[in-house]
């Protein structure tokens, strides 16, 4: 779970202050790193550990120059805290391209045991990323019929390379100097890119982001999110071209909806704030068939307010904010290690007395992934006097790991995997626990958008829609994410 933005202005216009603009508004896709590449008359780049107002000064405005530009904020799946993994990549030779991504190669283990050493290549940093850039730039620097830049039909050739060489879950946004901006979607479309242009007095300026908000903060119009397997190509006519090359059918990942985006965000058509609103209700419903009675409904701030506020409608009981978040912690579902989450919780929510005490609450997160957090606020309530405490999580059990780019755990992290619903009250330490269903998860975000389309929900069924995933690709991917920890 990282975010872009990659933003093409009319020749002689800056893009560096809205590329940091576009980064901070998705600062919670990522708190590891941060970095920019700008391209005017050459790369410059600007990369680093820490948050994007911590890697960014003002002197490196002034020298980040460039219609072209690339950001990135990152928290690591593949490869460690290294500052060599810190994205964007870029290579200046035989031609200049820059290349950002969210997502995860699942094979990336093997195209480094075996497709790049057969072809003398050697990687420089354990980001998977890099396999991406090598094989998208030996294909356009083999297909390409001159010197002067390149075509759209040129860069279609490199991405079909990419899709045929490198598996899993990417969006990828990046410049050829000189020729132009990219992006595309992996075949299946399972991480979200969205497209849009922005009228000014000297023409038109383009970007691509990971959420619609990135475009908003950035004054750009939402034209439309990019197809599963198509390519974006605008070159030095900067008439947008659309390409479809990958043939599969369109999975985005459900989990956008329940937590990763941002609530005002619009992700393949769907609002994530009404997504949100219609989980709420519809867990509502599940709730009611308890027949347990509750003073009022409480979110864990900030992602579960939303279906809270529907949630508590529904009951017909009030919706309290008993918890006061501390904006200053990080979010801790992405924290490196098990330690840095439980210390973090009780620093970052401070619990208000009277919304507890003698009541019967019920505590809505977005999900329960190793249960940390979950005991932590559990405690906590109890700690101020709460009668009852119920927890309800309007996802369904997290039991899979997801190999396309989100540190959920490994199998044997799962609070709830192998566990009864009894099991997990008694280890978790509340009263009830009530789960969504993923049926109803699903139904609820088709609603929104009033259509029938499937989703990536490999998280909560164990079925990988890239149809490639194997145990070895898991453990080697369980192994990285254990040795950076």
């Amino acid at each position: 779970m990282c975010g872009f933005i990659s933003i093409m202005a009319p020749e002689g216009h800056d893009v560096i202050t809205d590329v940091l603009s576009g980064l901070l508004a998705i600062q919670h896709r990522g708190q590891d790193a941060a970095g920019a590449v700008t391209f005017g008359d050459k790369f410059q780049a600007k990369k680093g550990l820490g948050l994007v107002r911590e890697v960014f000064q003002q002197k490196h405005l002034s020298r980040l120059k460039g219609h072209l530009g690339v950001g990135h904020v990152r928290y690591p799946t593949v490869g460690g805290g290294d500052d060599t993994d810190v994205q964007p990549f870029w290579i200046d030779f035989p031609m200049g391209i820059a290349m950002a991504h969210n997502g995860n190669v699942t094979n990336f283990h093997e195209l480094k045991r075996d497709y790049f050493p057969r072809r003398d290549v050697r990687l420089a940093s354990s980001c998977d990323l890099e396999a991406v850039l090598y094989v998208f730039a030996a294909k356009l620097i083999e297909t390409r019929a001159s010197n002067n830049g390149c075509t759209a039909e040129e860069v279609a050739t490199a991405v079909a390379e990419v899709f045929e060489k490198v598996k899993g879950a990417y969006s990828v946004v990046g410049t050829v100097a000189g020729a132009g901006m990219f992006a595309f979607r992996d075949p299946f479309g399972i991480k979200p890119a969205v497209f849009g242009e922005r009228d000014g007095p000297d023409g038109k300026s383009y970007a691509v982001a990971s959420e619609s908000v990135v475009l908003d903060v950035a004054g750009f119009q939402r034209v439309r999110d990019l197809d599963a397997g198509e390519l974006l190509w605008i070159g030095n006519d900067r008439q947008p071209r659309f390409i479809q090359v990958g043939q599969q059918p369109h999975r985005p990942c459900i989990f956008e909806y329940i937590y990763f985006a941002r609530p005002d965000s619009v992700i393949d058509g769907v609002s994530v704030y009404e997504a949100r609103l219609r989980l709420g209700e519809v867990l509502a419903e599940k709730w009611r068939t308890t027949g347990l009675e509750i003073d009022a409904v409480i979110p864990v701030p900030e992602s579960s307010r939303t279906a809270a506020q529907t949630m508590a409608e529904t009951l017909g009981v009030p919706y309290r904010e008993g918890f006061v978040k501390n904006r200053y912690v990080g979010r801790t579902f992405i924290m490196p290690n098990d330690k840095e989450r439980q210390e973090s919780v009780r620093q970052k929510l401070n619990p208000i007395r009277m919304e507890f005490e003698g009541k019967r609450v019920l505590i809505l997160d977005d999900s329960i992934v190793r249960g940390n957090t979950s005991r932590q606020i559990v405690k906590i309530a109890r700690q101020m006097g709460a009668k009852k405490v119920y927890l309800a999580s309007y996802s369904p059990p997290l039991l899979h790991p997801c190999p396309y780019g989100v540190d959920m755990a490994t199998k044997r992290e799962f609070i709830a995997s192998g566990k009864t619903e009894r099991e997990l009250c008694e280890e978790i330490g509340c009263d009830h626990l009530v789960y969504q269903d993923i049926d109803q998860m699903v139904r609820a975000i088709q609603e929104v958008r009033h259509d029938r389309r499937e989703f990536c929900k490999a998280c909560f069924t164990g079925e990988y829609p890239t149809g490639d995933v194997t145990e070895q690709m898991l453990s080697d991917i369980e192994c990285d994410r254990l040795a950076a920890r």
